[in-house]
């Protein structure tokens, strides 16, 4: 369950998105999408993309956006591909209903594709089942699928899950480049504050369907401001550095509609105070470029902390 999440994707950039399992993320990117479960309801808001809300669009023109003018990655690249058609003919359906162009035309286009997301000898691979590959070349058809189509916004759902370190920063390169090739933008889902890092301009933070802090990377990992930022940076180990046990962040992600009144991570926050319990904080500037919800940085809070004590 969302609630209230707001923001924008410039173009040409890449925002990450990051939280823990159960905060909303893949949540978000199924909404832009319109890909919710059946019982999901939309109760407000807007969904605009170069002046148009996805909202208010007909089934028929969702499916010309998507996978088309906005395309994704999904988790779990051996579960996403259809094991009993081949890899090139699940690249070669996107491309025919959204080009409208031969067979052929499309058979050759996908061989480009698959080239380009580095696929060894594309011509013979792309005639095998998704069985027949690794997790690594099974990612990077779905890229492939992705990209066939040239899109202005690419949604990538943990796109290294499962890939061992190798593999994760070969895929990760690959999207760099191909989004400076193509000039798409970027929107990347994950729980690996090492992905974000390495590969997001900016960065929103998730909390039980809430967006609890956002920045410009750099900023993020220099000074993060809400607790639970801080509370998954801890989390980290370096190379250098010699712990007896990892920091964790006690207790767990409420489940939705459960959630806690007032600020939804007070039950875990080590900074908590009896305000905390009331007032739901807003995402409130402050420093350029860098936005966070907590009571320590709400005036109007802070005032109604000092009322209560």
């Amino acid at each position: 369950m969302l609630d209230g999440v707001s923001f924008d994707v410039v173009e040409g950039e890449v925002l990450g998105i990051v939280g823990e399992s159960g905060c909303g993320k893949s949540l978000t990117a199924l909404s832009i999408m319109r890909l919710l479960p059946r019982a999901a309801v939309v109760t407000g808001g807007n969904l605009l993309f170069q002046g148009r809300d996805l909202l208010r669009q007909s089934d028929s023109e969702m499916r010309a956006i998507r996978g088309n003018e906005i395309a994704m990655i999904f988790q779990e690249p051996m579960t996403s591909l259809n094991p009993v058609l081949t890899a090139g003919e699940q690249i070669i359906e996107a491309i025919i209903y959204h080009e409208r162009i031969s067979r052929a035309a499309a058979r050759r286009r996908a061989i480009e594709v698959l080239n380009v997301v580095r696929i060894p000898s594309p011509e013979r691979r792309i005639d095998d089942y998704p069985h027949q590959m690794s997790g690594g070349m099974c990612q990077r058809v779905m890229i492939a699928m992705a990209l066939a189509t040239k899109p202005k916004l690419l949604i990538a759902d943990e796109p290294t899950t499962a890939l061992d370190v190798t593999v994760q920063a070969q895929i990760l390169k690959l999207l760099r480049e191909l989004q400076s090739d193509i000039g798409m933008s970027i929107m990347i889902i994950t729980h690996d504050l090492g992905v974000i890092a390495d590969f997001a301009d900016r960065v929103q933070v998730m909390y039980s369907g809430k967006v609890v802090e956002e920045s410009i990377t750099p900023d993020l990992f220099d000074r993060p401001l809400h607790p639970y930022t801080e509370g998954l940076m801890r989390s980290i180990t370096h190379i250098d550095e010699d712990v007896a046990r990892l920091h964790t962040i006690e207790g767990s992600v409420p489940p939705p509609g459960n959630w806690p009144i007032g600020c939804r991570f007070h039950p875990r926050c080590p900074y908590v105070t009896a305000s905390c319990t009331l007032a739901v904080p807003e995402l409130t500037e402050r420093s350029p470029n860098h936005r966070v919800a907590c009571i320590r940085y709400d005036v109007t809070c802070e005032e109604l902390s000092h009322a209560t004590r």
